[in-house]
């Protein structure tokens, strides 16, 4: 990756200029069985749909907070880089009250009704399936995202120096966040085309970091694993052979 990156949106542009067609993100859900693998360029062109929803749609600009009420999923990271992308802070599992505007999955969309703002539901369905019915105050992601524009350009410049990303009660700029990630990348010993595993829940920086952040600042990929605790240690062997799999954090 580029010395000069600042942002993880930095960071992004850097793995898609620099191999687009390799694997970003792996994501597994044990409970369901589910698989899906992006590539550099798909990640990428699902951040672009969603900043656009967000600056476009939403009016969301730099600075605005975002209550990020979802669990380890590829359309989390999705939704964390897109927050990069036009200069929101993405408060994780933070307090919707609090929020400027709230994204949720299934399971919080109780909590989500909190936010005066605008409120966001991902029905976090196979293949990014919509909900059946739209809960009632929410936009459903899967019905307004696939019209979004697949090229973004933010309205104002995202100060790398300003507020990005807000978890576990600690609070990290954008530069913040890209240094810490590649001082984990270092610790993992991750180096470009690594692989890392890991079965990480997205409500601290250690989740995120390993599930996300520091395999992007290595110029490496993360199979990401939901619910982990339901495969078996014969089924996890397998995975790590099949996957290709260079470092773990689970």
């Amino acid at each position: 990756m580029n010395s000069s990156d600042r942002t993880p949106a930095d960071l992004l542009r850097s793995a898609l200029s620099a191999d687009p067609a390799r694997p970003l993100v792996t994501f597994y859900d044990d409970a369901t069985g589910e698989r899906v693998e992006l590539s550099v360029a798909t990640f990428a062109n699902w951040v672009a749909k969603t900043a656009n929803l967000l600056q476009g749609d939403l009016a969301a600009e730099p600075g605005d907070r975002l209550a990020l009420l979802l669990p380890a999923h590829w359309q989390s990271a999705v939704w964390l880089l897109a927050c990069s992308s036009v200069g929101v802070v993405a408060d994780v599992q933070g307090d919707p009250a609090a929020a400027d505007l709230v994204v949720t999955g299934p399971d919080t969309l109780e909590r989500a009704r909190a936010c005066r703002g605008e409120r966001v539901a991902l029905a976090l369905r196979p293949l990014g399936g919509r909900f059946p019915q739209a809960p009632e105050g929410f936009a459903d992601y899967a019905v307004e995202v696939p019209s979004q524009g697949d090229r973004f350009a933010p309205f104002a410049p995202v100060d790398a120096d300003a507020p990005a990303l807000a978890v576990g009660g600690a609070e990290l700029t954008g530069a913040q966040l890209v240094a810490r990630a590649r001082e984990d990348a270092d610790a993992l010993a991750l180096v470009p085309g690594s692989r890392l595993l890991t079965g990480r829940t997205y409500d601290t920086w250690e989740g995120l970091s390993t599930g996300l952040f520091a395999p992007l600042a290595a110029g490496g990929s993360v199979v990401l694993c939901r619910h982990i605790g339901q495969l078996d240690a014969d089924g996890l062997a397998k995975r790590v052979e099949s996957e290709r799999v260079t470092n773990t954090a689970v």
